[in-house]
């Protein structure tokens, strides 16, 4: 089928997708590009694909055309890609043993770039509070180059499932200069979830309080800190050394 009008009624439903709480009414979200289709087809959350007419593409999901007005009305980039797919959210209670905690993460940037080092450093599950950025927007998911096709997602109150991860015997490491471990000098740990925080006021104190460990960088003392994105990729390097 050919998608021409922007009145037609699926099209106003896709739109209105660009808007988080119509992604979590429906469980959709879009994406833009042929990698990113890709990846999201590999893992099997891709359910159909709208192309530029005369595009090709091989993918054993439905495919639709769209006219460039109608392209360009549910792009969220100045210079469309000519594919657009629709998604089902990845949605899991389960958790693995090597986790990555992120309390109120807010910058889209650097939540794709974390779930990107978080699926290169072989993390399980990342585990978001409700006041992080919503890791199905336009940015979060080119930040994260489709690697959140590849990694489970659980998004939930921390101070409730924090508790939880301690029943499992799962340490709980958080980010502390002062009265922490080096990263370096850590052992290899087979079980481990690891608080980062938001970028202007790190972990919350009383996340801080339920940590069993608490870990640093050590860098240049001219440095007072780390973007988030870059702090939380060290260390996840480090950790799975």
């Amino acid at each position: 089928m050919l998608y021409s009008s922007l009145d037609n009624k699926k099209i106003k439903d896709l739109k209105k997708l660009n808007q988080k709480k119509y992604r979590d009414q429906t469980g959709l979200f879009l994406i833009e590009g042929k990698h990113l289709i890709e990846e999201a087809l590999k893992t099997g959350f891709l359910k159909e694909v709208l192309l530029l007419q005369n595009e090709k593409l091989e993918v054993n999901v439905p495919i639709n055309y769209m006219t460039p007005n109608v392209e360009k009305y549910l792009s969220s980039l100045e210079a469309p890609t000519n594919m657009i797919g629709i998604c089902a959210k990845k949605e899991t209670t389960k958790y693995g043993n090597k986790i990555l905690i992120l309390d109120e993460i807010q910058d889209p940037g650097n939540l794709g770039t974390i779930i990107r080092s978080a699926v290169a450093f072989n993390i399980d599950t990342i585990i978001l509070s409700e006041k992080c950025a919503d890791v199905y927007s336009p940015k979060v998911l080119r930040a994260s180059q489709g690697m959140i096709f590849n990694i489970d997602i659980i998004i939930t109150k921390l101070e409730e499932i924090i508790p939880k991860l301690k029943e499992s015997n799962i340490p709980i490491l958080g980010t502390k200069v002062t009265n922490g471990n080096e990263i370096k000098s850590l052992e290899k740990m087979q079980k481990f979830a690891i608080i980062m925080g938001n970028e202007g006021n790190g972990v919350k104190n009383h996340l801080f309080d339920l940590c069993d460990e608490y870990i640093y960088i050590k860098m240049n003392n001219s440095c007072e800190s780390l973007n988030v994105a870059v702090a939380t990729s060290i260390i996840l390097y480090e950790l799975d050394r």
